[in-house]
C-alpha cells in the first residue's frame, strides 16, 4: 500500500514529466540510427522513471544475462554515452535529489532520484526488476 501512495505521489509530482522525456529522448536515438543502441536503455529507464517504487535497478550480468550490453561493447557503449548525454542527465536528478533531501518528507524520493542518477551515466547491461513484497 506504501508503494502505490510513494508512486502516485512520485507520478503526480514529476515522474510523469521525467518519464516522457526519457521516452521522448529513446524516439530522437532510434530516428538517428547511431543512436539506436541506446534506444531501449532509455525505455527501459522510462518505465522505472514513471513507476518506481516497488522495482530496482541491477545489472543484468548478476542476472546471467549477458548480451552485449554486459561485456566489452557494453562498456565503451556506456563511455560514449556519459561523454554525450550521461554526465548532464545525471546531474539534473542529482541537483533534483539534494532539493528534495532538504524536507522529510522528499527522502524517499531523492533516493530514487539518485538511482536514476545512477542509472543514467551508464545505462547499458542495466535493467529494471520488481523487489520482492
Amino acid at each position: 500500500m506504501i508503494r502505490l501512495i510513494l508512486n502516485i505521489l512520485w507520478f503526480i509530482l514529476g515522474g510523469w514529466l521525467s518519464g516522457l522525456l526519457w521516452l521522448l529522448g529513446g524516439a530522437i536515438l532510434a530516428i538517428t540510427i547511431v543512436g539506436l543502441p541506446y534506444t531501449f536503455a532509455a525505455w527501459r529507464i522510462a518505465a522505472f522513471s514513471f513507476w518506481p517504487f516497488g522495482r530496482d535497478v541491477v545489472s543484468r550480468e548478476s542476472l546471467g544475462q549477458a548480451d552485449v550490453g554486459t561485456g566489452p561493447l557494453g562498456f565503451v557503449l556506456n563511455i560514449i554515452w556519459f561523454i554525450f548525454a550521461g554526465w548532464y542527465i545525471a546531474l539534473s536528478h542529482l541537483l533534483i535529489a539534494v532539493a528534495e533531501f532538504v524536507t522529510i518528507i522528499g527522502i524517499p524520493f531523492a533516493l530514487k532520484d539518485l538511482q536514476l542518477a545512477r542509472l543514467a551515466l551508464a545505462p547499458v547491461g542495466m535493467t529494471v526488476v520488481e523487489k520482492p513484497n
